[in-house]
């Protein structure tokens, strides 16, 4: 197998310090500064507990290695989605209520799934699965 793994996913923001304050408080990732020379005012990358950058946000001025079009808010091209696998499926539900934030929620029994549907400030739809011990 080639792929071993999805690295991360980079989310450009004109609305950088709210995105990464979201998926702080959301989800528990912590907000570090990216390798030099990029600069903390224009990308912030987003750890899990194991200490893997899963998000990189970037602001619209960063520069970049390869450059396209983003539009702001608008739709994602042609990915329709972001999925998470999470924990602590109440912790994040009482999160979003407390943020006053619209969500879906959907159950798939037969694979032991929970999943939470939300957009974040750049409206990139998330998918958070939250999977049964067992």
């Amino acid at each position: 197998m080639i792929v071993e793994r999805l690295d991360h996913v980079n989310i450009i923001t004109d609305r950088l310090a709210e995105t990464a304050r979201f998926y702080a408080e959301l989800l528990d990732l912590e907000e570090r500064d990216g390798p030099p020379p990029l600069k903390p005012e224009q990308v912030r990358w987003m750890f899990d507990a194991n200490g893997i950058a899963v998000l990189h946000l970037n602001s619209v001025d960063c520069p970049r290695a390869y450059d396209r079009e983003v539009v702001q808010g608008g739709a994602t091209g042609a990915i329709h989605h972001v999925a998470l696998r999470c924990g602590e499926f109440d912790t994040v539900k009482g999160r979003l209520d407390q943020r006053g934030a619209d969500y879906t929620v959907n159950e798939v029994p037969a694979a032991g799934l929970k999943q939470i549907f939300t957009a974040d400030p750049n409206n990139v739809l998330l998918e958070l699965n939250f999977f049964e011990a067992g």
